[in-house]
């Protein structure tokens, strides 16, 4: 039985105070998500609140990052327009990556087995070369493997070995090695 009034945020660090949390909130929502900003100055926020962020990094417009301190992103990545970072926890996303348009990397989860619906938060990683594709979600605690193709659509809830592609139906198969 769901008790919701019964939550609380106990064990959740957002890791910054109140009135950070607010000046990003306005940053992100004015002038980081925009698609009249360009893509050097969304690199340049980012790292203005936190963020690792490597070089040759493009990140396209309306592009969501809950908390820029609990992100890192490798050299030469593509984030993708519409994409939803959703870190309550770290994200770490290696270099030459895509993370493509509308995508989804969710750290944060409950306990649906807790009547107060306590928070179940993991960190992500997308290691070095993966692709997650258009609509694709990853959530917490996964690791999306070197090389590894997380399929549009497709929604993967436990680690993607590297090399693999995970269809929209939940299989998986290896990918060739890139060239």
């Amino acid at each position: 039985m769901r008790n919701l009034p019964a939550f609380t945020l106990a064990g959740y660090d957002k890791g910054r105070g109140k009135l950070t949390q607010a000046l990003w909130f306005a940053v992100m929502n004015t002038v980081f998500m925009a698609w009249f900003t360009p893509a050097r100055l969304r690199v340049a926020l980012l790292r203005a609140f936190g963020a690792d962020i490597g070089t040759g990094v493009l990140i396209r417009h309306r592009v969501r990052v809950l908390w820029p301190w609990k992100l890192t992103v490798g050299d030469h990545t593509w984030i993708g327009e519409g994409a939803w970072l959703l870190n309550l926890e770290p994200i770490t996303i290696g270099a030459n990556v895509c993370v493509s348009q509308e995508a989804l990397l969710c750290t944060g989860s409950h306990d649906h087995r807790a009547a107060d619906f306590r928070y179940g938060n993991a960190p992500i990683a997308v290691e070095d070369g993966a692709w997650v594709a258009a609509r694709a979600t990853v959530l917490a605690g996964v690791t999306v493997g070197r090389h590894a193709v997380a399929a549009a659509g497709s929604v993967v809830h436990k680690d993607l070995p590297e090399l693999t592609l995970q269809t929209m139906d939940g299989r998986r198969r290896p990918v060739d090695e890139p060239k």
